[in-house]
């Protein structure tokens, strides 16, 4: 018999991966992926170019179908925990297609935030070499604004942090950890000096969604702060690994709410602190600015450091869990044999998170095609943005499906298993399908610039596209069971419960 590559065959128990996290390690991770201090750093100043001086009231809003989002992965995680999650969880309720399609979307989405947090990591780091004297290598003049040099230092870390996520999730987690507890604590002390000491008065205006410029700028600037929130969900998708599958859904709740708080510490500190032209006119060196108006080196440094470390922090925590997505959908013949492969010697998908680290970096020199880092950067949340919007409504579309039948048992579960996340969802794909369709009404020609909307659209549109025919390959070449069923072969999940309660 002709070994199959993959090195189970349904219903065989397939590879597991090892157990080895707890709570705290949960939230450590979906923390470091939600990356406050890169998103107040980075996403405030470039969000306040699109809603003025009201970057409370659009986080707020902007919070809500994410919780509901939240909801429905907390539900269905407690019915069918795996570490495909919305892969497994779509396709089983809607339609394995659909389910491919979310599993592919974040994959790509987050390669190519990891091609962007590379350019971020750069940067930060080449910020803090000006501060210390250093301005030029070689003759070469450093330009933390350059994609080019702030790209070529950020592979250099990106190679590091991916070899320390193949050693394990745990050595990982811990790492992460230490990293969280030091950008927290500098982010609330001048976050909070600055709310103390602003020169700018305080406005209830500013949590005013109604004053926001435009309808196209409430669009854009939610898609933008969905964005700052996505990653949350990374606990989930290390729920083969978590000791108790609900810690996976406590850490992904806890986290939210917490990066709710910090983004409206950090919103409110920035108003106070710099004028709406400052907000909008520094984008990826938001931060350092705002550490200078507040304080004199070498203090006025230690925002700058905190950003760096929490870009670090991203780079290692997005790859974690997009290694064990591939994991789960190389369990189900949907991708190919190297990403279920499990490392005897750490029990984690090693080769596949090589490869991850391996395809940002061919993505983050893909993008050196943009030369501002400013504009790559509004350029790849705009286009992750999107897909991460339509990932969640899927999902939370699932959810809906899954538990209508709670409509008729308990109208007070159904509210909050189905109303609640078909709300969400509703949301999100409006609020997508706006922005799409704005993109493509503002000019009448196609052009490499990130204020094109044709080039907006061409990202998302290459990424979704190329999930359908990567599905086609699975379904007709790979001939994955999955699209009999559109259930994933996981290893340790428990028989599904008729609820979730």
């Amino acid at each position: 018999m002709t070994q199959n590559p993959y090195g189970v065959d349904p219903p065989t128990r397939p590879p597991a991966l090892r157990k080895s996290l707890g709570l705290v390690d949960g939230v450590a991770i979906a923390a470091s992926s939600t990356a406050a201090t890169t998103s107040i750093g980075i996403g405030l100043g470039v969000t306040a170019g699109v809603v003025g001086l009201h970057l409370p009231a659009i986080m707020l809003l902007a919070f809500l179908p994410v919780l509901g989002i939240a909801g429905a992965y907390t539900r269905l995680n407690r019915v069918e925990p795996n570490a495909g999650n919305g892969y497994v969880w779509v396709g089983r309720s809607l339609s394995p297609w659909l389910g491919f399609l979310v599993g592919w979307v974040s994959i790509v989405a987050t390669v190519a935030f990891l091609a962007y947090t590379t350019a971020v990591t750069g940067s930060a780091i080449l910020q803090l070499a000006g501060q210390a004297g250093v301005h030029e290598v070689a003759g070469l003049a450093l330009d933390p604004g350059s994609t080019a040099q702030t790209t070529v230092v950020g592979i250099g870390i990106l190679v590091a942090v991916t070899f320390t996520a193949v050693t394990g999730i745990r050595t990982a987690a811990r790492l992460q950890s230490g990293l969280l507890v030091f950008e927290y604590v500098v982010l609330l002390g001048f976050c909070g000096y600055g709310i103390v000491t602003g020169p700018h008065a305080f406005s209830l205006s500013w949590f005013d969604p109604f004053a926001i410029p435009s309808a196209s700028a409430l669009a854009q600037g939610l898609l933008l702060s969905v964005f700052c929130y996505w990653g949350f969900e990374a606990a989930f998708t290390v729920n083969e690994e978590v000791r108790d599958p609900k810690d996976a859904s406590r850490a992904g709740i806890i986290t939210l709410v917490t990066m709710l708080g910090l983004f409206l510490l950090g919103s409110i500190a920035f108003q106070r602190v710099l004028s709406e032209d400052e907000l909008a006119g520094h984008g990826a060196e938001g931060l350092a600015f705002f550490g200078e108006r507040l304080a004199s080196q070498p203090l006025a440094a230690l925002p700058l450091v905190a950003l760096m470390v929490s870009a670090v922090a991203s780079l290692q925590a997005g790859v974690i869990p997009t290694a064990r997505g591939m994991f789960a959908m190389s369990r189900d013949r949907t991708l190919g044999p190297v990403w279920s492969r499990v490392s005897a010697r750490y029990g984690t998908p090693a080769a596949g998170t090589l490869l991850i680290g391996a395809l940002a970096t061919g993505v983050a020199a893909l993008a050196l095609v943009i030369p501002r880092l400013a504009d790559m950067i509004m350029a790849t949340v705009n286009a992750v943005g999107i897909v991460v919007a339509l990932s969640y409504a899927l999902t939370a579309l699932a959810a809906a499906v899954r538990f209508r039948g709670l409509l008729r048992e308990d109208w007070r579960q159904g509210i909050r298993a189905v109303v609640l996340p078909s709300l969400s969802a509703a949301a999100l794909l409006g609020l997508g399908g706006y922005l799409v369709w704005s993109f493509y009404t503002s000019t009448d020609h196609f052009e490499l610039s990130a204020d094109n909307g044709w080039f907006l659209l061409l990202t998302p549109t290459l990424m979704i596209a190329s999930g359908f025919l990567a599905a086609a390959w699975a379904k007709w070449v790979r001939k994955s069971p999955y699209f009999r069923t559109g259930r994933g072969t996981d290893a340790d999940a428990p028989q599904l419960l008729a609820t979730s309660r």
